[in-house]
Parts: C-alpha cells; sequence; structure tokens
C-alpha cells in the first residue's frame, strides 16, 4: 500500500472511548479518566516538529477499560463514526481505544463500516500517557501523521509504526510496544460479487447474540449444549488444526444439527496461530460439516465474532447469513 497514492487527512475526528492511553491512577488501580483532549493538545503544541492534520475531539460516554467492551458500545461507536463524517464533515476518524479488546472493537468496525470511504484508525497505549517510558503520544502522534500522510478507506490499526488490517490480526502479547501481529492464515475466500444494501454502513443493526467456544479433548454435548441453549443465534467454533472436532461423539453431532435446524449459525475457525480451515480434508472436519457447521476459513476470531455480529444484527435470512459468511467481504478471508 503506497501512502502517497491516497489523499492527505483534513479533518479528523478524535473519538476518545478510554482505555489504558489516557488511564490515571485510582484508589483500585489505573482507571479511565476524563480531560485527555487538553492533555493531548499541550503535547501536540509542545512538539511544533510534528505536521499533524486539523483535528477535534469527542470523548465517548462512559469511558471505558477495555475489558468492559460490548457489541452494544460498538453500535453507540459506529454511530459516532457516522456521525463525524457525514455531519461534522470529517474525512478520518482516529478511534483511542484499550488494547486489550481493541482488535475485537476494529475488526467490528470493518463490517459494522462497510461501504464508508473515509478512513478510521484505531490506536492505544500500552502505558498510560504520562508515565516512563509509555507509548502513548508516540502511537497517538504517529497515527495523526499516518493520517496526514494518506491512508486508504476504511478500518486500519495502528500501533508503534505498523498498520495492521483488523481482520486479520490479534494481540498475542499484554507487554512491550508491539503487542498486535498480522496471524499467517491462509485465505482462499472468494469476494462478495457485491455488498448487501442491508449491510451497507447507513443501515441500522439490531444488536445479535454470538458466542465464541473452543473445542478441547473430551468436550462433549453438555458443554456444546450449554452454549447453543443460552441463546446465542451464531457460534464461532474453534476446532483443532484444519478444523477438526470430536466427529465420533454422535450426541455432539446431533447438538450440531439441532442448531442447524433452528437456525444457529455455526462457523467454525481453526485453534492453530497459522493456517486455516478445510472441512473436507479429513473425516473429522467433513462429519462436522454435514451437520451444518460453516468454514471460517482463515478467519480469526476476532474477524469471525463481529462479522457474524454484523450479519446477524442486519437481519439476513439465514440462508444469506450462511451464504455470506464463507465470502470475502472486506479481506477477512484473503
Amino acid at each position: 500500500m503506497n501512502p502517497a497514492t491516497y489523499p492527505a487527512a483534513q479533518h479528523v475526528m478524535v473519538l476518545y472511548t478510554g482505555g489504558t492511553i489516557g488511564m490515571q491512577a485510582s484508589a483500585n488501580g489505573l482507571a479511565p479518566a476524563s480531560g485527555f483532549e487538553a492533555r493531548m493538545r499541550d503535547y501536540l503544541h509542545s512538539q511544533p516538529e510534528l505536521i499533524v492534520p486539523n483535528w477535534r475531539f469527542r470523548e465517548m460516554t462512559p469511558l471505558i477499560d477495555s475489558a468492559n467492551m460490548t457489541p452494544a458500545y460498538w453500535q453507540r461507536l459506529r454511530d459516532a463514526v457516522v456521525e463525524a463524517v457525514e455531519v461534522d464533515g470529517c474525512d478520518s476518524v482516529l478511534i483511542l481505544h484499550g488494547t486489550d479488546t481493541l482488535a475485537y472493537s476494529a475488526a467490528a468496525m470493518s463490517f459494522q463500516l462497510l461501504g464508508l470511504h473515509a478512513r478510521v484508525l484505531f490506536t492505544g497505549s500500552m502505558l498510560p500517557a504520562g508515565v516512563p517510558d509509555s507509548d502513548a503520544w508516540e502511537n497517538l502522534s504517529g497515527a495523526l501523521v499516518a493520517l496526514g500522510q494518506g491512508l486508504a478507506p476504511g478500518v486500519q490499526l495502528y500501533f508503534h509504526g505498523e498498520r495492521l488490517d483488523p481482520t486479520r490480526c490479534a494481540k498475542i502479547r499484554s507487554f512491550g510496544r508491539h503487542p498486535f501481529a498480522r496471524l499467517q492464515r491462509q485465505g482462499g475466500g472468494v469476494k462478495a460479487p457485491a455488498l448487501p444494501a442491508a449491510l451497507e454502513y447507513r443501515q441500522s443493526k439490531q444488536l445479535a447474540k454470538v458466542g465464541v467456544l473452543p473445542l478441547f479433548p473430551g468436550i462433549g454435548a453438555e458443554q456444546l449444549d450449554g452454549m447453543l441453549n443460552s441463546g446465542v443465534q451464531g457460534l464461532v467454533l474453534e476446532c483443532f488444526g484444519s478444523g477438526t472436532g470430536p466427529s465420533d461423539n454422535p450426541d455432539f453431532l446431533a447438538s450440531l444439527a439441532r442448531a442447524r435446524d433452528k437456525g444457529v449459525v455455526v462457523v467454525a475457525i481453526t485453534q492453530c496461530h497459522e493456517g486455516g480451515v478445510e472441512l473436507d480434508v479429513y473425516e473429522a472436519g467433513s462429519r462436522l460439516r454435514g451437520v451444518g457447521v460453516l468454514s471460517g476459513g482463515g478467519m480469526t476470531r476476532e474477524a469471525a465474532f463481529g462479522k457474524l455480529h454484523a450479519l446477524l444484527g442486519a437481519e439476513l435470512d439465514t440462508a444469506e447469513v450462511r451464504r455470506l459468511v464463507e465470502l470475502d467481504l472486506c479481506g477477512e478471508l484473503s
């Protein structure tokens, strides 16, 4: 990607959700704190050599530790991005977010903002602004500079000088300046020929119920039923290897078949850091396919989770959701 190919940002909206970047000490440890706009402005004024685009600031409500992020908050964040672009006239949005669920939120926004031609960039920090050896100001100023140099439309993640596709990366470290990495997942997905109107960013979405269940040796139908009977509409099933599971357990397979018959959309992804799902390679995978499990290809957990929320929230019929799961919408399967 050549930044010079894209126009420089002229008007940036900074959306502050909380997270470590702006946290301050409290009686119970670091906690989200208001007033970050003034601190950001003071820092940038102290660095006259930095060339950044014009920016304005909005503090989201409530400010949260990203461990408390929810799909309902994603909807408010989506609305704030659309308002910044279509009402406030911003061509770019910088979202300051805690790192624990940053990859989830960035992946979810990739699907919630399909068709939006603005640039949306997520960043945060591993240490709060102002503490020794903090990465906060370098990430914030670096993200603004990157926007000012020109980025492609769509959602990206910026950290320590690196831009990452949020549907292909994950937080892999709880320390240091490089917590995020692109996962070496195998794609092979076919690009969706057209974006369904219901998925376009201007269309409101309903809240969906989506779960994630990792397989483990000895998992049985009772654990699977516990998740499926909780009211989920979609389930990300983290399988072994290239998409295998306990295929010699008839009760487990029967539980998946019942889920399919009730309209629950089950998507298989791999637990491995590299590779992807190919359900037809092994019998233990093809039996999952036989009871309605869909292939998530090389999708990450974050991408599969965000994609199901978007598809199910658009209230598409089940057959259409199942079709779109296995088609590439924004690079999640490529």
